[in-house]
């Protein structure tokens, strides 16, 4: 039987072959991702991983639902699989944001799914860090987020020299749409231009050329303003930020990041790799209007979020030779040599679980040599054997040295 196409299988280390996903890696990355949101004062919150399809349409259209896992259940309500987290925050937020203090400051760690064609860095599924910011508007909660999402690579052993965090801005670019002077002032010519330009790097000049000239612009004009990176007010203000932290080597602007511009609202960023061999790490920016539009116009709250998937920030770390080694290892293998003896070691087990130990022992009754082997597969720190109701036999397996301690003192040995 074959897992689904663009789906993972997760294998404890040590994994069969290089190219099973690890297990150990994963946990490895989301106790990353949780410590350091943490630290930044977010606290964790979560969604259903089915919602009703009408979420993700309000906030990304119609054409959206060609991409993604959806049905109709047997209540007859047309849902999805969570593509993305941000819908379901703003639904949560919208629903309560009386109960919650502003700024909210909020994680998640999710599973998402989109039904879509599967490349380098990308699968039918992943797991993300979100990190959101609600109800604040000044740029300094750009900066403190810009400057978690740093702090996130960072303590993975990422330097200024692996990544880094392209800036840019919905509003700079609707200054330059404004001094442009268009054919047309009408707000669909002013969203074709936006499309124009969130599909540059994916467009031919040529075709880049006809539709920018169709409403007043010039492709050299627009890249000559792409190329002269020049911050506006809120930009510059997010550089001093980050300067004060001692994170300003992290950060440029480059007008060259869009990150569809129908959505966003304002500042908006990606965290790329610096030698530019991978898919961007993360991104976000501003969406001041998603909670109102969600909300049916009853909850009106700035916004702003990243997301950083686990697949492509996996293989920048293998990439970096950052990943450590993730061998299982048992802090005691409890020895049964005595079946007598059983009901006392079942004891001593669940003792040393209850303080905090891993421990492992033989489930049947098995000889000397195989417990002994069972122990070197394992890797396990100490051996302990039960002498009597009152005495355990303690062998530290890296100095192999011996202690006979009483029953009731043995954790202390174990220290």
């Amino acid at each position: 039987m074959e897992r689904l196409p663009g789906f993972r299988d997760f294998y404890p280390e040590p994994t069969p072959h290089p190219e099973v996903w690890s297990a150990d890696a994963r946990q490895y990355i989301f106790d990353k991702w949780r410590t350091v949101a943490r630290r930044y004062n977010f606290r964790e919150y979560d969604g259903p991983p089915l919602e009703p399809l009408e979420l993700f349409t309000t906030k990304s259209g119609d054409e959206i639902v060609g991409q993604l896992y959806n049905f109709t259940d047997k209540g007859q309500r047309p849902v999805a699989l969570r593509p993305e987290m941000t819908p379901t925050l703003a639904r949560m937020i919208a629903a309560h944001e009386r109960n919650y203090k502003k700024p909210v400051k909020w994680f998640a760690v999710p599973q998402l799914f989109r039904y879509e064609r599967q490349q380098k860095g990308r699968l039918r599924e992943h797991f993300q860090f979100n990190a959101d910011i609600i109800g604040e508007s000044n740029p300094a909660s750009d900066a403190e987020l810009i400057a978690l999402l740093i702090d996130t690579l960072r303590a993975f052993g990422l330097t200024a020299q692996d990544f880094v965090i392209r800036l840019s801005s919905r509003n700079a670019w609707q200054e330059y749409y404004k001094s442009g002077k268009p054919k047309t002032e009408s707000g669909p010519a002013e969203y074709q231009f936006f499309q124009v330009i969130d599909k540059l790097e994916r467009a031919t000049p040529e075709e880049s050329e006809k539709k920018l000239s169709a409403l007043g612009f010039s492709l050299h004009d627009v890249n000559h303003f792409i190329a002269s990176g020049k911050p506006t007010a809120e930009l510059d203000c997010i550089l001093q930020n980050l300067a004060a932290r001692g994170l300003r080597d992290f950060a440029r602007v480059d007008y060259q990041v869009v990150r569809g511009l129908a959505y966003y609202t304002g500042v908006v960023f990606e965290a790329f790799d610096a030698k530019g061999a991978f898919r961007a790490i993360a991104g976000g920016g501003r969406y001041d209007n998603l909670v109102k539009l969600v909300s049916g116009n009853k909850v009106d709250l700035p916004a702003l979020g990243f997301g950083m998937g686990d697949v492509v920030l996996l293989e920048l770390l293998k990439e970096r030779k950052l990943l450590p080694a993730f061998d299982s290892r048992t802090d005691v293998f409890v020895l049964i040599e005595n079946e007598g003896l059983r009901p006392q070691s079942l004891k001593l087990v669940q003792d040393l679980r209850t303080a905090g130990y891993a421990v492992e022992y033989p489930l049947t009754a098995a000889k000397s040599d195989k417990q002994f082997k069972r122990v070197q597969e394992l890797k396990a720190a100490f051996t302990a054997r039960v002498e009597n109701d009152a005495y355990v036999r303690i062998r530290n397996l890296n100095t192999r040295t011996e202690v006979v301690a009483g029953f009731a003192d043995t954790r202390n040995h174990l220290r």
